[in-house]
C-alpha cells in the first residue's frame, strides 16, 4: 500500500494539464512520462511536474504514434489519455496489451467495433479500462444514487437527461474563429456528439449493465442552423463558416428503450445560445426528483400533496461515502471536486490492482449512444439495436459502482 502509483499522461492539452494537476495532488503518485505531439503544451505539463516537487519526466513529442514509446516503459503502471476523440480506442487497446490500467477521457469509443475492441483488449488481458465520465462522480448525483438504492423513489421507469451547453466559441471553434479538432466532426457527423455527461450518473441510477441495458435507440437531429448563425452575427457574413455546410443538427434527441422497457430522453445541444445545463429529471413509482429545480417530491415523504420540496437536505442525508471521505480534498481541487475524486479511486485501484469504479462495459456502453444516434438519424428515426457488449453479463451482474460498505 505504500508504493507509488506510476502514471503516464498521454496528451498534455488544457484538458490534459488539468488532470495532470489532479494527479500532483494525489499521494504516492509518480509521473515518469508525458506525450503529446504539441511541443508547448508537453513543455508546459512537464514545467507542472518539476513545480511540485516531482522528478521531471521524459516527454514523447515524436508524432502521432510516439505514445507506444511511453507504452513501453516498465515503470508505467497506469497511463491516463486526454487526447482527440478519435485517437482514444486505439490508444486505450494498446495500453492494456502493454499491461497498463487506463483512464481515458470522453468519449471511450466513437464506433461500434472500437467498442468491441476495447472489450475485447480488455477481456484478453485482464487490464482494467475506466472511461473518466466525471458526472458519474458529482456530489448530488452520488446521494441521488444512495436514495434510488434506498428505494426512496420505488421503481425507477423513466431518466430524462441533456448536455446542453453552446460549445461553439471554445471547444469546437476558437474565439478567433479558427476550427479546432473538436469542430472536425461537425462537418460531416450528424449525432449525438457529446452525450455521456448526460448519461453519467444515469446508468448506475436505472442498474443498466447490471440488470437491465440498453434495448433501442431512436434519434432525431434538428436543423443545423446554429453554427452558420454563430459566425455571421460574430464575424460577419465574408467569413468561410458562415455559409459553409455542417452535417450536424443543432438539437439531437435519442430516446432510448431498456430491455426491461424503461425509458431514457437524451438531448444534445451544443450549438445555439445556451448556458451550461444537464437537465436531469428521475421518475419513479414512488418519487421524482428535477436538477433543474434542485427539489425532489416523494410519495408519503414529502410534506405538501403533489409539491416540490428541496433537494439539499436529502443530499446531506445520504451524502456517499466517497465525498464523505475525501469531500474536503475533492472540493479544493476545482470542477467541482469530480476530476480529484474520480482519479483518485482511479489510483486507489492501481495501487490495490482492484476493478476500476467505473469498468470497460459502463464505459462502451455510454460511449455507444454516438453510434446508435448517427445510425438512426442516417435512416430517418428508424429504432437501432443497442450490441450486447457485455455478451450476456448484464443479466446476472450486481451492480458495483458506488455501492456503499
Amino acid at each position: 500500500m505504500n508504493e507509488p502509483v506510476r502514471i503516464g499522461l498521454i496528451g498534455t492539452g488544457s484538458h490534459g494539464r488539468s488532470l495532470l494537476a489532479n494527479l500532483l495532488l494525489l499521494p504516492g503518485v509518480e509521473i515518469p512520462a508525458l506525450c503529446d505531439v504539441d511541443r508547448d503544451g508537453l513543455a508546459e505539463a512537464r514545467d507542472m511536474v518539476v513545480k511540485s516537487g516531482h522528478t521531471e519526466p521524459d516527454g514523447y513529442p515524436g508524432g502521432p504514434e510516439d505514445y507506444q514509446r511511453l507504452l513501453g516503459r516498465e515503470d508505467i503502471d497506469a497511463v491516463v489519455i486526454a487526447t482527440p476523440w478519435e485517437s482514444h480506442a486505439p490508444m486505450a487497446v494498446r495500453a492494456m496489451r502493454h499491461g497498463k490500467y487506463v483512464a481515458v477521457e470522453v468519449p471511450a469509443a466513437l464506433t461500434f467495433d472500437e467498442c468491441w475492441d476495447v472489450v475485447n483488449a480488455h477481456e484478453e488481458t485482464g487490464v482494467p479500462c475506466m472511461m473518466l465520465e466525471n458526472w458519474s462522480f458529482r456530489r448530488d448525483n452520488l446521494a441521488l444514487l444512495n436514495m434510488v438504492r434506498r428505494g426512496l423513489f420505488g421503481e425507477v421507469v423513466h431518466v430524462q437527461c441533456a448536455h446542453a451547453h453552446d460549445c461553439l466559441d471554445h471547444w469546437f471553434f476558437s474565439p478567433e474563429g479558427t476550427m479546432r479538432w473538436g469542430g472536425r466532426s461537425l462537418v460531416d457527423k450528424n449525432r449525438a456528439q457529446y452525450p455521456t455527461h448526460a448519461l453519467g450518473p444515469v446508468w448506475p441510477w436505472m442498474d443498466l449493465g447490471s440488470g437491465d441495458y440498453f434495448d433501442t435507440a431512436v434519434s432525431m437531429a434538428g436543423r443545423p442552423l446554429g453554427i452558420n448563425d454563430y459566425f455571421r452575427r460574430k464575424f460577419g457574413p465574408d467569413h468561410p463558416y458562415a455559409e459553409a455546410g455542417f452535417a450536424q443538427g443543432d438539437i439531437v434527441s435519442t430516446l432510448i428503450k431498456t430491455k426491461k422497457g424503461n425509458t431514457i430522453f437524451v438531448k444534445v445541444d451544443m450549438q445555439l445560445p445556451r448556458p451550461y445545463d444537464n437537465q436531469w429529471e428521475l421518475q419513479g413509482t414512488r418519487g421524482i426528483y428535477n436538477e433543474q429545480r434542485n427539489s425532489l417530491y416523494l410519495v408519503d415523504r414529502s410534506p405538501e400533496y403533489h409539491q416540490w420540496e428541496p433537494f439539499p437536505p436529502y443530499m446531506e442525508k445520504h451524502d456517499h461515502a466517497w465525498w464523505r471521505g475525501m469531500g474536503a480534498e475533492a472540493a479544493a481541487a476545482g470542477h467541482s471536486g469530480t476530476d480529484y475524486l474520480e482519479l483518485a479511486l482511479f489510483v486507489d485501484a492501481v495501487r490495490k490492482k482492484t476493478q476500476t469504479p467505473i469498468d470497460v462495459y459502463d464505459s462502451v456502453l455510454m460511449s455507444s449512444i454516438i453510434l446508435l444516434s448517427e445510425k438512426s438519424i442516417a435512416a430517418e428515426g428508424v429504432p437501432v439495436e443497442c450490441p450486447d457488449f457485455t455478451r450476456g453479463k448484464w443479466r446476472t451482474k450486481k451492480p458495483a459502482f458506488g455501492v456503499e460498505p
